[in-house]
């Protein structure tokens, strides 16, 4: 019998998952689209909650709904290949690749170096991210304390001192909403929702999905019901928490830009922001907002992937791959914030479709009775179309014109492709292959979609 949790235990868990998403990018994302989107702020950031916080809220729910064991598991619907190279790239992306380096760059950049001369960058990067990085090594090598340390502890000190500025932005404004900049005058919702990518939750909420199921079940809750119940309780308090804050970070945005300009990031909206309304003090707040929101996303993303590498690997330790990730994010940290954020959205580009699609077969999969030829269809489909919105922006990230097939490819996919030139190219083909795929399916097996093939 499952222990009943109490409304404590559900915002411990919660708390713990807004931790575990919340970090230094979701700072600077938000405030971003609020300078360039000012007056549509708030149709923009509809889109921008959805993809960065429903999206993360499904991802969490498809992993407990579809009762896989982990996002290798439910991958693997497509194909056991597929699902290796799927989670593997996608481990790698949330991890060592770009989102773990990404976390001490951007707190290095904005929280440390207004406190630094112009001479001692390089030197000031090098000596922060050691220390930033030692201590995610150590707090890393503990994973069974994360729920106690992130969730009772780090969480809401970001939650106070990010407040603290939320707070001072509602009641004394820095101005009016600016004017609507390109790409949100029109389509300021579709805008918003690939701004939402940036945030990568989508992707990581596919691998924290197990931590929280695994936090659940450590509670008492050990049956499948019991279990989706409690986590879509405890996804509901991180996902109303990613919301609060978001739209806080994104009104302080749009409100700022006759005080501050409109500027390139919002790294110096947050600062700005920050001495604006405590001077001194406030570039301190901003720094500890900064340091807590990224380590603790650290410590997530580095418990996330040594645990999957060594299941993946026994022979090489938990211990050894901490370490391997946390030297390896090391070393791109220094190569700058510029270069991580360069490669990481073409990246985003092809990953976010094929994760998107398979977070919504993951619900409709009884509907067709799990059968592999409907996720094989949608996926190939989604695939062939996100590789293609991968490599156009990274050859527009790079400033390269793209090569002839390239071109060919995105203007045959640009005439016929329903949203192509909104980045959602992908989504009328996927739901098309899934619909008919799903159809053949019922028809062949008489109206009785049951495959054994992933009968839980």
């Amino acid at each position: 019998m499952d222990s009943k949790l109490s409304m404590k235990a559900y915002l411990i868990i919660g708390t713990m998952l807004f931790a575990l998403f919340f970090g230094a990018g979701n700072l600077i994302f938000p405030a971003q689209l609020g300078q360039y989107a000012g007056e549509n702020v708030w149709v923009a950031m509809a889109g921008f909650l959805t993809t960065g916080v429903g999206l993360p809220l499904l991802g969490i729910l498809a992993i407990g709904f579809s009762k896989s064991r982990d996002l290798q598991d439910l991958s693997s619907r497509v194909h056991p290949v597929y699902g290796l190279l799927f989670t593997a790239a996608l481990y790698l992306t949330i991890g060592p690749f770009f989102a773990l380096p990404r976390t001490a760059a951007v707190s290095y950049e904005v929280g440390i170096v207004p406190f630094l001369g112009e001479g001692s960058m390089t030197a000031g990067l090098i000596i922060f991210s050691l220390v930033f990085f030692a201590v995610s090594f150590l707090l890393s090598l503990n994973p069974t304390q994360m729920v106690e340390s992130i969730g009772k502890f780090l969480a809401p000190a970001i939650l106070l001192v990010l407040g603290l500025l939320l707070v001072a932005a509602f009641v004394s404004p820095m101005g009016e909403a600016g004017a609507a900049q390109e790409g949100y005058s029109s389509g300021a919702f579709l805008t918003g929702f690939t701004e939402g990518y940036n945030t990568m939750d989508a992707l990581a909420s596919l691998v924290f999905g197990i931590i929280v199921i695994s936090a659940v079940q450590k509670m008492g809750v050990t049956s499948s019901s019991g279990i989706l119940k409690a986590t879509l309780r405890s996804g509901v308090v991180a996902a109303a928490l990613l919301a609060i804050v978001y739209t806080g970070i994104a009104f302080l945005g749009a409100t700022s830009t006759s005080q501050l300009g409109l500027l390139e990031t919002g790294g110096p909206v947050l600062s700005g922001a920050s001495a604006h309304y405590f001077g001194t003090f406030g570039a301190l707040l901003l720094a500890v907002i900064i340091t807590l929101a990224c380590l603790t996303t650290a410590v997530g993303l580095t418990v996330a992937n040594a645990e999957f590498f060594h299941k993946l690997t026994p022979g090489i330790s938990y211990r050894t791959y901490v370490l391997i990730f946390t030297v390896f994010s090391l070393v791109v940290t220094n190569a700058g914030l510029a270069n991580i954020i360069t490669y990481s959205i073409p990246v985003l580009m092809f990953l976010y479709p094929l994760a998107i699609v398979l977070i919504l077969l993951a619900f409709l999969s009884p509907l067709f009775g799990h059968d592999r030829i409907v996720y094989v269809s949608a996926i190939a489909v989604t695939f062939l179309i996100a590789i293609v919105d991968g490599l156009k922006t990274l050859t527009g990230s790079l400033g390269v014109a793209n090569p002839a097939w390239l071109q060919s490819i995105i203007d045959a996919y640009a005439n016929v492709l329903p949203l192509y030139g909104d980045g959602l190219g992908w989504l009328v083909p996927a739901l098309i292959a899934i619909a008919v795929s799903a159809a053949v399916v019922r028809i062949r097996k008489g109206g009785e979609a049951k495959s054994p093939a992933f009968d839980r």
